[in-house]
C-alpha cells in the first residue's frame, strides 16, 4: 500500500507532537477517554496499535476480514490498515497507539530489522491474540501490564511503558512468521483512495463521479469495491461519515447547528436532523445537551 503519511481519516494520535507520543485509550462502550472522533468510522493512522479488551466482547473489521475478540484477548493492527473497532455487547477495551520508532533504539540498531520485517507489510495487516492459545499469554500479560500502567502513573512511567513495548515486540517477532507472499490488492488501493477521498472532501458536495475519479475507476467498479469490501454503498458510507464529523462538532464546539450541518455536507438542516436522529437515536440539539458536560 501506498504510504499515507499525513493522509489519515478521521484518526489520528492525540500525543502526536508532544516528546512522548504514546497513546492510551480507554473505550467503554462507545465512549473514548480521552475523546478520539477516529475510533468508530473506517479509518488508518500512522502508529501501531494493540488493543487488550478489560470486559465483555469487540469485533475488529478490516476491508477484507473481520474478527471477535473477547475479554482477556488483544489484537495488533498494523500501521495503514483501513479497521473499524466495534462494541459487540457491553464492553471495556484499552488501546495503545505508538510510532514504530519506539522499537528501533537507534538509528543505524540492528533491532530495526525486526521492526521492519513486519510493520506496515501488507501481507500482516492484523493479528490475533487468544487467551486459549498458549504462545499468546506471554503477550497477553505484557498488554494486561499496560493497562495496569495506566492506572499507577509514577516517575518511571514513560520509561516503563518503553521497556514493556519493546518485551511485547520481542514476543511478537518470536512468535509471528510474516508471509513473503505480496498480497496487495488493487481493491484494497482503490479503497483507499476513495477514503481519503471522503475525508479530505466530506464538507463539498460529494458526487459518485468525483469519488469514482479518485481512484480513476467507473462509477460501476466504485459501487463493487464498497459493497465488496466494506458491505455498504458509497453514499451509506459518506452519510456515516458525516454525521460521526458532526457528533463531535455537537460535542466540543458552540457552532449553532445549522453551521455544522452545512460544514460536514448536509446543506438542508432538516434532513441533517432525520439522519442523525435515525443514527443516535436523539436529535442533534438533545445529543449536543447530553454530551455538554463529557
Amino acid at each position: 500500500m501506498k504510504n499515507l503519511r499525513n493522509n489519515y481519516i478521521n484518526s489520528v494520535n492525540l500525543n502526536a507532537e508532544s516528546n512522548f507520543p504514546y497513546l492510551v485509550l480507554d473505550v467503554i462502550n462507545d465512549q473514548s477517554y480521552p475523546r478520539n472522533p477516529g475510533f468508530q468510522v473506517m479509518h488508518w493512522h500512522e502508529d501501531l496499535q494493540f488493543i487488550y479488551v478489560l470486559d465483555g466482547e469487540i469485533e475488529i473489521k478490516t476491508l477484507d476480514t473481520s474478527v471477535r475478540i473477547d475479554k482477556g484477548s488483544g489484537i495488533f493492527i498494523n500501521k495503514n490498515v483501513i479497521h473499524l473497532v466495534k462494541k459487540s455487547f457491553s464492553c471495556h477495551y484499552n488501546s495503545f497507539i505508538f510510532p514504530d520508532y519506539f522499537l528501533k533504539f537507534y538509528f543505524g540498531s540492528p533491532g530495526a530489522d525486526f521492526v521492519e520485517r513486519i510493520v506496515g507489510k501488507d501481507e500482516f495487516p492484523i493479528c490475533c491474540f487468544s487467551k486459549e492459545t498458549e504462545w499468546c499469554k506471554s503477550i497477553l500479560s505484557v498488554l494486561s501490564h499496560l493497562a495496569d500502567l495506566e492506572k499507577r502513573k509514577t516517575e518511571f512511567y514513560a520509561y516503563e511503558v518503553l521497556c514493556l513495548l519493546s518485551t511485547l515486540w520481542l514476543e511478537v517477532c518470536r512468535n509471528i512468521q510474516v508471509p513473503t507472499e505480496n498480497t496487495d490488492t488493487v481493491m484494497g488501493v482503490r479503497m483507499q483512495k476513495f477514503l481519503q477521498y471522503i475525508n479530505e472532501h466530506y464538507g463539498e458536495d460529494v458526487s459518485l463521479d468525483k469519488l469514482a475519479g479518485s481512484a480513476n475507476v467507473s462509477k460501476s467498479e466504485c459501487l463493487r469495491c464498497f459493497k465488496t469490501s466494506m458491505q455498504t454503498t458509497p453514499y451509506k458510507y459518506l452519510t456515516e461519515y458525516r454525521l460521526s464529523k458532526a457528533a463531535e462538532l455537537l460535542k466540543n464546539s458552540d457552532e449553532p447547528i445549522g453551521n455544522i450541518a452545512d460544514s460536514v455536507g448536509f446543506r438542508q438542516v432538516s434532513h441533517f436532523g432525520k439522519c442523525f436522529k435515525e443514527k443516535t437515536g436523539l436529535s442533534p440539539r438533545e445529543y449536543r445537551m447530553k454530551n455538554a458536560n463529557g
